[in-house]
């Protein structure tokens, strides 16, 4: 039996890293609430951000926080641009081939980083990597804190932005009905192209998050696209609400099943989790039953 002092650390510490989890799910849910798709490119477009974030930083010397106003509107014309001129042309409208083509920019990004930057694990050092924050009875790393925060302005403000901005409304209305968008004269394709571009946009920031306390590898994204369809599937395919929330259950659920099972097995309550939520509510906490 663990302290509840140990307990209430590793509870923050799960909610630290749920919300990276939730920001990194929140442009993938945006982009499949959009354009219907699930897009097998974003680990890859995750890790291109922390490759960014560590270039900065390792040559020109910018902090990974004040990277932000960087590679945030980087990310997003990166994202912008790709739907606009290779996605949507190569996808020829049919949702089939976007999920070909994003897988085909996945395996492309990942191999042009081994190419460039070989199989290497790299990461920076900064003066409050290894800083401390006291909350309660519990010490938890800076970096994470900083996470934590900044993990929940970018949601508050992306929520703010679907629900009270002529884009957001834009938005709601091509993922209702794309067609009937089209005649009241939105943009659709402009539209898709700003969906991508946001979710790429949110990439950027969780990869300035992370990187403090982090590293980067050709693979890295992999393992965190894994947990974040798992937490889009929990929080309902579609919904931002449930992938903020999911984000942290997960997040909760991780830290604590490796307190009790050792960090190597720490993700099994994850994937119990998500094949229950697949068994018994295959639509999510928050999604609408089809």
């Amino acid at each position: 039996m663990f302290d509840l002092s140990i307990l209430f650390a590793s509870l923050l510490n799960g909610i630290t890293t749920g919300s990276i989890y939730a920001l990194i799910a929140l442009g993938l849910t945006l982009i499949y609430g959009v354009l219907h798709i699930i897009n097998f490119a974003h680990g890859a477009l995750l890790m291109a951000s922390l490759y960014g974030v560590y270039y900065l930083k390792d040559s020109l010397g910018i902090d990974p926080y004040w990277a932000l106003p960087i590679v945030v509107p980087v990310m997003f014309m990166f994202g912008y641009l790709l739907q606009r001129g290779i996605i949507n042309r190569a996808s020829h409208g049919k949702d089939e081939n976007i999920l070909l083509v994003t897988l085909g920019l996945s395996i492309i990004l990942e191999n042009l980083a081994l190419l460039f930057f070989k199989s290497d694990t790299r990461n920076i050092e900064t003066p409050y990597t290894l800083a401390t924050v006291s909350i309660g009875p519990a010490m938890i790393a800076f970096p994470k804190v900083v996470a934590f925060l900044g993990a929940l302005v970018v949601s508050v403000a992306l929520l703010l932005v679907i629900h009270f901005t002529f884009l957001g409304r834009a938005i709601r209305a091509v993922a209702k009905e794309k067609h009937g968008a089209r005649l009241m004269g939105i943009d659709v394709e402009h539209v898709y192209a700003m969906c991508f571009g946001i979710g790429s946009a949110c990439l950027g920031a969780a990869a300035c998050f992370l990187l403090p306390a982090y590293y980067v590898n050709p693979m890295v994204g992999s393992g965190f696209v894994l947990v974040a369809f798992t937490v889009v599937v929990l929080g309902g395919m579609g919904s931002f609400l449930g992938a903020l929330l999911g984000g942290l259950l997960i997040g909760v659920v991780e830290s604590i099943g490796g307190l009790y099972l050792g960090e190597s097995l720490g993700q099994v309550g994850i994937f119990i989790i998500f094949i229950g939520v697949l068994l018994f509510r295959p639509q999510g906490f928050f999604g609408a039953r089809s």
